[in-house]
């Protein structure tokens, strides 16, 4: 099951009282290799992007497998 990036957030929200961003949404998904859609809004890569914090990359990880996509 597929859901959205809200919808992931949301889950989180409730579950753990954590906010969470799309772009570590977005870095877990790379991390796991689950295919994401085209981003046309694409930096200049002159600056980076922060890391998921762990406690967050466990949520992330625990929302991906409550919506079954792990």
């Amino acid at each position: 099951m597929l859901c959205t990036y809200t919808e992931i957030k949301e889950w989180i929200k409730s579950e753990y009282g954590l906010k969470v961003s799309s772009l570590y949404v977005a870095q877990i998904k790379d991390k796991c290799g689950i295919e994401k859609r085209l981003n046309y809004n694409v930096g200049d890569n002159k600056s980076r992007a922060p890391k998921c914090p762990p406690e967050k990359e466990k949520a992330i990880m625990a929302a991906f497998k409550h919506f079954s996509m792990i």
